[in-house]
């Protein structure tokens, strides 16, 4: 599994006589966009966010990295104090980014461009944190509320302390702070941007050099990010965050064919369909939600979790109310064996989410926040671009022991060739990585008409053990 994710957050500086002649004009191959201010706010920050390969750090030294001051940082921490690091606030903080994941996936429309849902509910948490540290009185008080800070003052503590724990797995972080020649942010932002998230600033080179750390950042995958920037930039923060996962058991790609994906009750698409007859599965049927919950592993102790409805499209409202990850997770013990069919596909996904963010009560940072705590001049926040991309193929770390096992039908058969929502979870702290939901893995492919009196070829989950579970026979409905 290969993850990569872009957002960028656009901050305007208001001055008295300023006009907005110049644009923020970014490109994020494959797509563009343009960030412009409200009327007379010209901008002034631009955040960015990257997700992709975990060789992020062996293929360049430029990004700093929050594990290189991650021993020194972990035994500043008072053991006893308020704010001690634990694994219970580590959940807790995790709670907070799926919470918060969840409220803006509810928001997200889909629709024949855009299919599919992709977002990172940690890169986006983290964004919002460190935008927390400048913030003041009701627009502080405002981002630790949707941030789901359960004891504020120890936040930004328990939030590094859990960047740190995800460190220790596959995962990587680096964060960067460009200024403008001649801006000083407020010292106490420096400082805690420093200590919370390893982001120190430094002078703005230019846009060739943001540009080549960017293509390293992203090991070759994102080039030309800038093609301007207006005179008025004051302040550009950078965070990467890179994950590349393999499978504990991966698939044979020999097994791997074209098969088809209801879209809905009325269209399917063709996708290449990953097959392991006897996949050790972790499954359970949630009855509150009438949906199959499984765990697919990989070997850095993260995991995929598919929630797959019985029939009818992905409900996110139902899965926010009666989602619990603790008790999820507690239910996913045994392991069976059965045939996992998985779609093979790689996709991206952008949104603007300015007005998703306000629609869930965050509209104050649109319009007048007090962000003192970085600069007495008044900023705000003129745009926030997100952007991910997702691949889920057959590779793993090692080849499958069952390789010469022919597929067969007698076996359970957890199929997943319907609409399905996806958390990649780390196991430990519980926090998600990502969120999706999968409408349609092939969106570039013909979507046809499912044709009347066609028996189907593929096998939802058959009776598992208990005498309740459904067995699926026919179509999803």
């Amino acid at each position: 599994m290969d993850l990569r994710l872009v957002a960028l957050l656009l901050f305007c500086h208001c001055r008295h006589g300023w006009t907005v002649k110049t644009l923020c004009s970014c490109k994020c191959l494959p797509f563009e966009f343009i960030g412009v201010g409200p009327k007379g706010l010209s901008c002034l920050l631009l955040h960015r966010m990257i997700l992709g390969d975990s060789e992020f750090l062996s293929a360049t030294t430029s990004p700093p990295s929050l594990t290189m001051e991650s021993e020194k940082a972990s035994s500043e921490e008072e053991p006893d104090g308020i704010c001690a690091s634990s694994l219970k606030s580590k959940k807790a903080t995790g709670h907070g980014i799926l919470k918060l994941g969840l409220e803006l996936m509810e928001k997200l429309k889909t629709g024949p461009e855009q299919p599919n849902i992709i977002i990172s509910p940690l890169s986006i948490s983290l964004a919002l944190s460190q935008l927390a540290l400048g913030a003041e009185n009701q627009t502080k008080d405002l981002l630790l509320h949707h941030l789901h800070a359960e004891v504020p003052v120890c936040y930004h503590k328990a939030f590094r302390s859990l960047l740190l724990q995800l460190q220790q797995s596959t995962p990587q972080i680096a964060t960067r702070m460009y200024t403008a020649p001649g801006f000083e942010p407020k010292l106490e932002f420096v400082q805690d941007s420093q200590q919370m998230y390893n982001s120190k600033p430094e002078v703005f080179p230019g846009v060739e050099e943001v540009n080549e750390w960017v293509k390293k950042a992203t090991n070759g995958h994102v080039t030309d990010l800038l093609t301007n920037v207006p005179p008025e930039l004051v302040l550009m923060l950078i965070n990467a965050v890179h994950y590349k996962g393999e499978w504990q058991t991966s698939f044979d790609p020999r097994h791997t064919a074209s098969d088809l994906f209801y879209v809905d009750n009325k269209h399917i698409v063709n996708v290449e369909m990953m097959v392991e007859p006897k996949y050790p599965l972790r499954l359970f049927i949630h009855n509150e939600l009438d949906a199959q919950v499984a765990r697919l592993p990989f070997k850095d102790q993260m995991s995929l979790l598919i929630v797959l409805p019985m029939a009818g499209q992905v409900n996110v409202s139902d899965i926010a109310e009666k989602f619990n990850m603790s008790d999820v997770y507690s239910q996913l013990q045994r392991e069976r064996s059965m045939q996992v069919r998985l779609p093979k596909f790689k996709m991206e996904y952008s949104q603007e989410l300015q007005e998703v963010l306000t629609s869930i009560g965050l509209g104050e940072l649109f319009t007048a926040p007090n962000l003192s705590g970085i600069s007495d001049s008044p900023l705000q926040v003129t745009s926030v671009q997100h952007k991910t991309s997702m691949e889920i193929n057959e590779k793993g770390a090692e080849a499958a022991a069952a390789t010469s096992v022919s597929v067969s039908r007698s076996n359970p058969i957890f199929s997943v060739n319907q609409p399905f929502f996806f958390a990649l979870m780390d196991d430990e702290t519980l926090a998600p990585i990502f969120l999706g939901v999968i409408n349609n893995p092939n969106p570039d492919g013909a979507t046809r008409s499912k044709g009347s009196g066609k028996s189907d070829k593929l096998g939802l989950p058959r009776a598992l053990d208990k005498p309740h579970v459904r067995t699926f026979e026919h179509p999803p409905k």
